[in-house]
């Protein structure tokens, strides 16, 4: 980022107004209100705890938002959970278990209105769920059974079910009735992260780790710009011009990482790493500026929560003197 030095010197720009072009910190004189102004400088953003799953488990999935989400799924070793929690920004309450237990499944939606498919039973299979906000009822399948397959979208109607581990490069769109196969990714791979919706959505990494980055328009995938970090099997929030991806596995020893990463549509940023480092966790969230992390491999299995504030937006502050 330019400094204000390096754009005007020593000089103090004069301008009539607020000065719409002005980086972060950078300083001016607004001549029509006759005062000094300056563009404040954006905090980084941070992640603070909330409460804890009731039951710790990796490989889980989920939908919403940071104060009103859904997680479903998962494993503890061999043990295979269908177990459903639903999140009110303080605490987790056991709802309605799914149909079939499973684990590294795609999930997206609401709280009130989500989708369950894919996952390993074992073996992978491609049974959808649909939650109504009460119960999950068993819909069409995937044409496609696979395990660790990532999902976005806004709701039951309305999904996006993306590759899986073989590596598999097939997405399928979900029109609350049936699964249509779509444009493939250009990369084959599984356990990637996603933000976003069925007509913008974002997918990022895989495993094995890697940074790569593709951006879909509704009908093809488009590469973008690697993530700094790469890394499989982590949570991701937001949509494909504001994304965040949170932790996940790097590849070395231990692996399991809580570096955080903010997408602005371009590039990718890293801000402030996770508490409890973490792969196989379940991330909610609808912007990359609040979000939600839950559950993760350990070891032992993790049922800590945590919520991210992220950055706000740059704003214009006058100075007063007294």
């Amino acid at each position: 980022m330019a400094t204000y030095k390096q754009i005007r010197g020593t000089t103090v720009q004069n301008n009539a107004g607020d000065y719409t072009g002005a980086v972060e910190g950078q300083l001016w004189y607004n001549s029509t209100a006759g005062s000094f102004q300056f563009r404040s400088v954006a905090a980084t953003g941070a992640w603070a705890t909330g409460g804890s799953l009731n039951q710790a488990r990796s490989n889980l999935s989920g939908g919403g938002i940071q104060t009103a989400a859904l997680g479903f799924g998962g494993q503890v070793g061999a043990t295979i959970y269908a177990l459903t929690e639903q999140y009110n920004g303080s605490s987790w309450t056991e709802v309605s278990d799914l149909n079939t237990a499973r684990y590294g499944l795609g999930g997206n939606g609401t709280y009130t209105s989500a989708l369950a498919y894919g996952g390993l039973t074992p073996p992978a299979t491609g049974v959808t769920e649909s939650y109504n906000g009460s119960s999950w009822t068993e819909v069409a399948d995937l044409n496609t059974a696979r395990q660790y397959v990532a999902g976005a979208g806004a709701s039951n109607t309305s999904a996006l079910a993306i590759g899986g581990n073989g590596p598999n490069a097939q997405v399928e769109t979900w029109n609350g009735s049936s699964w249509t196969e779509v444009g493939d990714l250009n990369t084959a791979r599984g356990e990637v992260g996603t933000a976003g919706t069925i007509t913008a959505a974002l997918a990022f990494g895989s495993y094995p780790a890697t940074g790569i980055t593709e951006s879909w328009n509704g009908s093809a995938w488009t590469e973008v710009n690697d993530m700094n970090t790469g890394r499989s099997n982590m949570g991701g929030a937001g949509t494909n011009t504001a994304a965040l991806a949170f932790g996940g596995y790097d590849g070395g020893s231990p692996g399991r990482t809580g570096v955080t990463e903010t997408w602005n549509g371009t590039s990718w940023s890293e801000v402030a790493d996770l508490s409890t480092a973490r792969n196989g966790l379940g991330g909610d969230g609808a912007t990359n500026t609040v979000a939600l992390a839950f559950g993760g491999e350990g070891p032992p299995d993790t049922n800590a929560t945590e919520e991210w504030t992220g950055a706000g937006a740059p704003t214009t502050e006058t100075i007063t003197t007294s």
